[in-house]
């Protein structure tokens, strides 16, 4: 049974739902109809401890802000578009300057995630889908769209997430999400840097003062980029090389190994010795942003934790960033008529 509970209210006195899904093995994931984010993931680990391993808040009213983006669906367009413009068709589309001189997850404060949406439950499938249409030139992107998001929690502790759009104007669709892990429980108030991690990635795209890509495939071999072989974070996060110190650690894209449009692959894994957790993630995507934290500040979350500096950690699948205007790399176009389908998954083993 999916359980919905009253979460809040929106600035303009319209209910904030929270709908939570549980399996038979104590796994919980909680939704809300707010920006489609994900608020809480209680996982067991291997001694069946419980604990809620995404940042987040206990109210709704905290997510208006959410300057860190803890567990939002970001979109239409996720990460960076330089100069806050692309082209489509002809045509110049102007998108709001919000870093920087760039274009930032659409809007920070009216993208998807600040955004109500609708719901409806299947219980049979566990799954919650939230629904919104937005307008042609809405955020300055061409285009009447549908968007719509489905979280469900199967059997084997793999949380999926299915994004979904269509368009009646060639238009750009590019959503991700943007949750922030800590496998030993977001309350721990410790930072991540002592996990592991694993990519499927023998290249990532370079980038410049901005975080906007070179445009470059580069190989992470002998790099401090190179997770082909499981490392902890902490070996080389601060080690001296001019990319780290360009955004303060890990926050760069990184080019799925033998990718296939719409074959879905584990590309990434997280690994928390201490915490006995382990996450898989799978995407039919070409890129995942490794984001470890780095413009995070200490705030309180969740049951009053103080998160710190670097507390969580993102893998946000993708495509690349600039991809809207970057013709060197796969651009996120949806024609009209036509329907964007994306599947992620985070798999607790």
């Amino acid at each position: 049974m999916i359980e919905k509970t009253k979460f809040g209210v929106t600035v303009g006195k319209e209910e904030i739902s929270l709908y939570t899904l549980t399996n038979q093995k104590g796994m919980k994931a909680q939704v809300t109809d707010f920006g489609a984010i994900l608020v809480s993931l209680y996982v067991p680990n291997a001694d069946g401890q419980i604990a809620d391993v995404v940042l987040g808040y206990d109210r709704a009213k905290d997510y208006f802000i959410n300057g860190s983006c803890f567990g939002a669906t970001i979109g239409p367009v996720a990460n960076r578009t330089e100069d806050a413009w692309f082209e489509l068709g002809g045509t110049i589309y102007n998108l709001p300057i919000n870093d920087g001189d760039n274009n930032l997850h659409s809007d920070v404060e009216r993208g998807l995630h600040k955004t109500m949406w609708s719901a409806e439950v299947d219980e049979a499938k566990n799954a919650v889908t939230f629904r919104v249409s937005s307008p042609d030139g809405w955020l300055g992107f061409p285009g009447n769209r549908k968007f719509a998001v489905t979280y469900s929690l199967d059997e084997e502790n793999g949380l999926t997430i299915q994004y979904f759009a269509t368009t009646d104007k060639d238009t750009m669709i590019n959503p991700t999400n943007h949750s922030y892990f800590n496998l030993k429980g977001e309350g721990c108030e410790k930072t991540i840097e002592d996990a592991f991690v694993w990519l499927k990635a023998s290249r990532y795209t370079p980038v410049v003062r901005g975080a906007i890509p070179t445009g470059e495939l580069a190989p992470v071999a002998g790099t401090p980029f190179d997770f082909t072989t499981e490392k902890q974070i902490s070996k080389e996060i601060d080690a001296e090389n001019a990319q780290l110190a360009l955004v303060g650690g890990y926050d760069h894209n990184f080019v799925i190994d033998d990718y296939e449009k719409g074959k879905i692959q584990k590309v990434a894994t997280l690994r928390d010795p201490e915490a006995k957790r382990m996450m898989e993630v799978y995407t039919d995507l070409p890129g995942i942003q490794f984001y470890s934290g780095n413009n995070m500040v200490e705030e309180l979350g969740k049951n009053d934790a103080l998160y710190p500096w670097r507390g969580g950690v993102c893998f946000e699948t993708q495509y690349f960033p600039n991809s809207a205007k970057d013709e060197r790399f796969e651009r996120p176009i949806l024609k009209a008529g036509e329907t964007f389908e994306s599947t992620t998954v985070y798999k607790f083993v």
